[in-house]
């Protein structure tokens, strides 16, 4: 994916903040202006089981979730900064392989938090994860086998494929601080206990890249900051697969199809 390269995060801006203050919180919306592209038709041929289950429907990928008033889902937004160590949460991060799909399709994780991968499909995975920071892994999921787990070490945007379908895809966004969240289906998002002052808040999605703005956060109060993202050259590629039919007889050498 072209703007797969968009996914760069920098944590090491400085920000400002009133010691002993209670912390603010950041609330907004992700919106979408235009007709949202067409995700990719997905041919599961390949994989029988995952075909069955989608028996009399057509699997599409899931770069953009949109909806007919324009929330944008599936957008991760993060506040950026040094901040003070908090802890890092027990809880788990769980990424799940449904219906030979990745769910969520983006999440956000702390350095440090564990992430588990689970298989509830009825066919092999094989998730698989490139990083420099330490966040690599490789491995085989059979059918009921075990969750696998992994203990997340460094920051970055961590994206997840399935080497057995290779349309499966998910990005997970690790963070140094508690200062992020993922847009919803109704493109809204909350973020908590932010520290007192001006904070720079980034919006990151897959293929529309980065959006950054700045915003005064006051002790125990909200502040709303809404991102809109518009159709731009790049996305004017992601659109439906097109299935091609060759009359029997006809050779062809090369085939170079653009839309």
């Amino acid at each position: 994916m072209a703007a797969v390269a968009a996914m760069f995060f920098v944590f090491a801006t400085t920000t400002s903040r009133v010691a002993g203050q209670a912390g603010g919180t950041i609330v907004g919306r992700v919106h979408y202006m235009g007709q949202a592209p067409v995700n990719s038709l997905i041919r599961m041929g390949a994989d029988p089981r995952c075909n069955k289950l989608y028996v009399g429907k057509r699997p599409t990928t899931q770069s953009f979730t949109v909806a007919p008033d324009g929330a944008f889902a599936d957008v991760l937004v993060n506040v950026e900064g040094n901040f003070p160590a908090s802890p890092v949460p027990s809880t788990p991060v769980v990424l799940d392989q449904k219906d030979c799909q990745y769910a969520p399709h983006v999440l956000g994780a702390r350095v440090g938090q564990t992430l588990q991968v689970k298989n509830e499909d009825p066919t092999e995975h094989n998730i698989h994860a490139a990083s420099t920071l330490g966040n690599e892994f490789n491995t085989t999921q059979p059918i009921n086998g075990p969750v696998y787990e992994v203990k997340l070490k460094g920051a970055e945007m961590l994206h997840v494929r399935c080497d057995n379908h290779t349309w499966m895809s998910a990005f997970i966004g690790i963070m140094d601080n508690p200062y992020y969240a993922v847009s919803g289906k109704d493109g809204t998002f909350t973020i908590n206990n932010v520290p007192v002052g001006k904070q720079t808040v980034k919006a990151w999605h897959e293929v529309m890249g980065m959006q950054t703005q700045t915003i005064d956060v006051q002790p125990g109060k909200t502040t709303t900051v809404d991102f809109t993202f518009a159709p731009h050259p790049a996305t004017a590629s992601i659109g439906p697969v097109q299935e091609l039919v060759i009359p029997h007889g006809v050779q062809v050498a090369s085939i170079i199809t653009s839309r």
